[in-house]
C-alpha cells in the first residue's frame, strides 16, 4: 500500500490524535511548514478537558522555532485553536 501524502496547510487539526502523539506531530508539521515557508499556523486542539492543549503549550514553549503562540480569535476557534508564530529558516 503507498502511503498517502497530504498537503501541509494553515490549519493542524489535533482532534483524531492522542495527546502522546502531539509532540512527534507537531515537531514534523513545524518542519514541514518551514520548507513551504509558512510562518504562522492554527492549531486546533479543542476546548474539552484542555488536555491535549495543555500537550500543545508545553511544546511550544520549548520549540526554538516558536516565537510566540497565543489562543486564536473567537471566530477561528477561540480557546480551542492557538495560533502560531514561526521563526524562519
Amino acid at each position: 500500500m503507498k502511503p498517502v501524502i497530504v498537503p501541509i496547510e494553515e490549519v493542524l487539526d489535533l482532534h483524531t490524535f492522542r495527546p502522546e502523539e502531539v509532540g512527534v506531530l507537531l515537531d514534523d508539521y513545524f518542519s514541514e511548514c518551514l520548507k513551504t515557508g509558512m510562518l504562522t499556523v492554527r492549531i486546533i486542539h479543542g476546548k474539552g478537558k484542555g488536555i491535549l492543549k495543555q500537550r500543545v503549550l508545553r511544546y511550544l514553549e520549548k520549540d526554538p522555532r516558536v516565537i510566540a503562540y497565543r489562543d486564536a480569535d473567537p471566530g477561528a476557534g477561540g480557546w480551542g485553536a492557538t495560533l502560531v508564530r514561526l521563526k524562519p529558516t
